[in-house]
């Protein structure tokens, strides 16, 4: 398995499932995704975001490799690398014990960890690892399920923001501000406009095109209409930084032909 799936970006569906399991308006879900992965569940080379816990790996394998791979076994968490690094770490861990492996590392939109895949309503780390190389709504359903199983939803919609950040990123979460930047963030939604979903797809779309459009933020700025441009440009079509479902056809249609 190379992790790269289907990578569909994040539909008005998906969104509304989520929003109706955890009872909560939007700003709440985009300030949560925003804090732990950005904004963006894949990598530009569509396969999920990662990160590998080398402290998680040891606990599962009772620290049998803590002395022959140290990089991606050991008692303290560390040793990140970044980005699309995070999977060499992840295949070398895979080598040794690919279930420990896979529930090891945090996944997608909300970087859930696999071996919490049962509370966020999958039968295995494997079983949701595949969902989530499909696209971001399987991404989202695991975390609302697993924010609902742990009932952190009511911290969520309290806005009890340490109180989340505690259950959901551990007691260290002050070390990384966790509760601050969660607070920040919503405080930034729901005072200002949220992400544009279709904006949203097409720059998820470039970026696996290797157009970059900025961060991925569902809003229509500078670098996101330059890309869509050099878009327009590179395929032929009428010169234009319209966002439309024209334009999305065209960007699937790209990106499936370049799978």
């Amino acid at each position: 398995m190379d992790f790269r799936g289907t990578a569909l970006p994040l539909s008005t569906g998906g969104l509304d499932a989520a929003l109706a399991v955890l009872a909560v308006p939007a700003p709440e879900i985009w300030t949560v995704l925003a804090v732990e992965t950005g904004g963006c569940g894949f990598l530009p080379d569509r396969r999920p975001v990662i990160l590998f816990e080398r402290h998680i790996f040891h606990r599962r394998t009772n620290g049998a490799f803590d002395a022959t791979h140290p990089g991606v076994s050991h008692p303290t968490s560390g040793g990140y690398l970044g980005g699309a690094r995070e999977y060499d770490r992840l295949a070398e861990a895979v080598a040794l014990d690919r279930t420990a492996a896979l529930e090891s590392a945090s996944w997608g939109l909300a970087q859930i960890m696999g071996f919490n895949a049962a509370a966020a309503g999958f039968a295995s780390a494997e079983a949701m690892v595949a969902a989530m190389m499909a696209g971001e709504d399987a991404q989202l359903a695991g975390m609302a399920t697993l924010l609902h199983s742990e009932n952190l939803h009511v911290p969520l919609a309290a806005h009890d923001w340490a109180a989340f950040a505690r259950g959901y990123n551990g007691p260290d979460f002050a070390k990384n501000q966790y509760d601050q930047r969660l607070a920040a963030a919503f405080r930034q939604f729901s005072r200002g406009s949220l992400p544009d979903l279709l904006v949203r797809e097409a720059q998820v779309l470039l970026m696996f095109l290797g157009i970059s459009p900025g961060r991925i933020d569902g809003i229509t700025g500078p670098r996101t209409k330059n890309a869509v441009v050099r878009f327009r440009e590179q395929q032929g079509l009428p010169s234009s930084d319209q966002i439309d479902a024209a334009l999305i056809a065209a960007l699937t249609a790209a990106v499936g032909s370049a799978v």
